[in-house]
């Protein structure tokens, strides 16, 4: 698995959350930050302003998104004149479900997206991002993310056999779509710095790439600046200013990261645990687990409820406004 498809992979837990607004103006909503949300929304039709608790404003048009990392609280209204509505209660939405909201004469529709993330971890892919991402429609430049989203609200629509499948792989597509239109395809293209530019850069996203894909390798510092094709200075320095974290530091972060999700996920052993994320004893990953976690691999397991999004349907169910 890539890099980017792996940490999305390994920090979503739970089912992602969908709605479709599709209102006549005026109208306002006050947007609640989810618990460990990752908010993405999408104007479909119309135009809409939101506005954050800090006082910015983002113009969204149609085919736009606005990228919310951490599901930060803001505004949401057809006009920056209209009055605010109420305001809606945070959790309100279970997980894994569809809510609509259908006006025949709407004006405007607004496709809104969120996935939990895992609570004990922030990799620093998110952390790096700013609270708010406005992604201009560009359908010149990312005709496939304009074609899911079309995909993607005739799905939440329709309301056809088969959308407890397609609704979830859509919002994969979608979220993916925006990762890659926020990170370009090279560091000039590249508008935020940290890990987001690590991956921009070609030498740091290969020894990123070879980490994810055999985090268990005894690796050095050495052996992933041949990888990079930079001397081990020159790499160490690199990717420590680029990612924020010397390399073994982030390969230690990493393994953790994974090991974390094996115990909620999985019933292996520990000590099979330790051995596919590169610990030789499980006495030296009960350790480090420990220090990283503040609490025991074992008391983690039983702590953390395990996640098979595949088994979960998605709910539909009506929104009341």
């Amino acid at each position: 698995m890539d890099v980017l498809s792996d940490v999305m992979t390994v920090l979503r837990t739970g089912r992602p959350f969908a709605a479709r607004f599709a209102r006549a103006a005026p109208w306002s909503d006050h947007c609640f930050g989810r618990l460990n949300g990752f908010g993405v929304q999408l104007m479909v039709r119309g135009t809409a302003v939101a506005v954050t608790e800090d006082g910015e404003v983002f113009k969204l048009g149609p085919g736009d998104a606005l990228v919310v990392p951490r599901s930060s609280a803001h505004l949401v209204a057809d006009a920056p004149d209209t009055p605010p509505g109420p305001r809606c209660r945070p959790g309100h939405s279970p997980d894994g479900a569809v809510i609509r909201f259908d006006d025949p004469d709407a004006t405007h529709v607004m496709l809104c997206v969120a996935y939990e993330l895992a609570p004990n971890r922030t990799h620093p892919l998110i952390g790096g991002l700013p609270d708010f991402v406005h992604i201009p429609s560009d359908p010149g430049a990312r005709p496939e993310l304009a074609s899911t989203i079309a995909m993607l609200d005739t799905e939440l629509t329709a309301e056809l056999r088969g959308g407890d499948t397609l609704v979830p792989a859509l919002l994969d597509a979608v979220l993916m779509y925006l990762l890659r239109a926020l990170l370009g395809p090279g560091t000039a293209e590249c508008g935020f710095g940290g890990w987001a530019a690590a991956l921009a850069d070609h030498s740091i996203a290969a020894a990123l790439e070879a980490v994810h894909a055999d985090p268990a390798r005894q690796w050095t510092v050495a052996s992933l600046g041949e990888v990079a094709g930079l001397s081990r200075s020159a790499f160490s320095r690199r990717f420590t200013e680029l990612v924020g974290q010397p390399p073994l530091a982030y390969l230690t972060s990493w393994r953790l990261t994974l090991a974390a999700r094996l115990l909620a996920d999985t019933d292996a052993p520990l000590a099979t645990v330790a051995r596919q994320v590169g610990y030789a004893s499980e006495f030296a990953f009960a350790a480090a687990f420990k220090r990283d976690f503040g609490t025991p691999p074992g008391q983690f397991r039983k702590q953390t409820p395990a996640c098979d999004p595949a088994t979960e349907p998605f709910r539909r169910e009506p929104v009341l406004l």
